[in-house]
């Protein structure tokens, strides 16, 4: 931050000086007019002396004239030049105060409305993090300096989570919800993180969030396994199975944690004393041909920016539901010096489990370039119309626009 105070106090003394120097020059006048006076004054003694010696006789007519004439000659080269002004102790005070308030007031104005901690994060971000706990404490500053960036804080709920701090990240998803909406997906999640930092004890509110979130999506994942766990801990076992093989039915084949949903389906089975080998039976899920759906991308970086970025400047490209989560649902990191590039965004690219490209109709796509890698904010973009996921050849995507705020 030393350079950008060094910045601020050079444009500072700049201004000062605007201020300061009508008043230096003022003084300047001023010397200007009493030199002034004093020959006026001078002059007129001259003449009274010449007068008086006319009046006694010692200077004839001719004489007095010449003399006269002489000290009016005088008087004119003595003040040849010169300009008369008038300057009061008013104009020389109001600059002086101004210099001295310009500072005070600009300072207390850039504390109370500047963006200090803004140019700082921005320089912390540009250097990757050397620990989980760093990322957090940088996208602790994030929310703070930017407390309406839904993804700022949708990325700190899951960082808290993945870091075993569910009170955190629970507060968190409130906070996120309040600016989101009350998305299933984000209400499935905030419950999750509820019933952990509750030491795994359901509660009416997690049964409102679950119910909520499974009538806006019945098939939303983090709610099916949260009410499956419910269950099962309560010895509810049949409605444990149930969650669960729903949940199972709507995950992708590949998904890994497919493997470990059906053991537990199996367990749940033992605990009714059902034959364990029927329920290590595969669940298919519902729709094979959405899971694989996918779209390809072909980035582009206009020329006209050619100048305006550099080759190391981040570029992500990622798609976000038209109706759904602010949150993106499949995420590519590239660099300016890539571009152009085609890229494939598809479910083995979402950033988790819950937000697939196959659970929505439409999404948007999105190449943004961030200069210090930041993914919640950038400096140039190019966007897409809405898209099917089933949409045929390679969608074109140039980088041209600003990012707005």
């Amino acid at each position: 931050m030393i350079d950008f105070w060094i910045g601020a106090g050079l444009l500072l003394l700049a201004a000062l000086g605007f201020l300061l120097l009508p008043l230096l020059r003022g003084r300047r006048v001023q010397a200007e007019e009493d030199r002034t006076a004093l020959n006026v004054a001078l002059y007129e003694e001259r003449l009274g002396e010449l007068a008086a010696q006319h009046a006694a006789g010692t200077l004839t007519t001719e004489q007095f004239e010449t003399g006269r004439a002489d000290a009016a000659r005088e008087l004119l080269d003595d003040t040849e030049g010169g300009e008369t002004h008038r300057s009061s102790n008013l104009g020389r005070a109001v600059p002086l105060i101004a210099a001295i308030l310009v500072p005070l007031v600009g300072c207390g104005l850039y504390l109370h409305w500047g963006a200090s901690d803004k140019v700082q994060l921005t320089r912390e971000f540009a250097v990757q993090p050397g620990s989980m706990e760093e990322m957090t404490a940088r996208l602790e500053r994030a929310v703070q300096a930017q407390p309406e960036s839904t993804e700022a804080w949708y990325f700190l709920a899951r960082t808290y989570m993945s870091q075993e701090r569910p009170a955190d990240a629970a507060a968190a998803y409130e906070q996120l919800i309040e600016l989101a909406g009350r998305q299933p997906e984000l209400l499935g999640q905030w419950a999750q993180a509820l019933y952990f930092a509750d030491d795994r004890k359901w509660s009416a509110q997690m049964q409102q969030l679950t119910d909520e979130a499974l009538g806006g999506d019945p098939h939303e994942v983090t709610s099916l396994g949260l009410l499956g766990i419910a269950a099962y801990e309560e010895g509810q076992f049949e409605q444990a199975i149930g969650y669960w093989e729903r949940l199972v039915a709507t995950l992708p084949a590949e998904d890994p944690s497919r493997e470990a949903i059906q053991g537990g389906i199996a367990r749940a089975r033992e605990q009714m004393g059902e034959s364990a080998s029927s329920a290590a039976e595969p669940i298919e899920p519902a729709a094979t041909a959405s899971q694989e759906a996918g779209l390809t991308v072909v980035v582009r970086l206009d020329a006209a920016l050619g100048e305006q970025v550099q080759p190391t400047d981040t570029v992500f490209v990622f798609a976000r539901a038209v109706s759904g989560p602010p949150m993106p649902l499949a995420v590519k990191r590239l660099t300016v010096a890539d571009l152009p590039a085609t890229v494939s965004l598809s479910d083995a690219d979402a950033m988790t489990p819950q937000l697939r490209l196959s659970n929505f109709e439409q999404v948007r796509l999105f190449a943004r370039i961030s200069r210090d890698g930041n993914a919640t904010r950038g400096e140039w973009q190019g966007s897409s119309e809405p898209l099917a996921l089933d949409n045929d050849g390679a969608v074109k995507l140039t980088i041209d626009q600003p990012v707005t705020p």
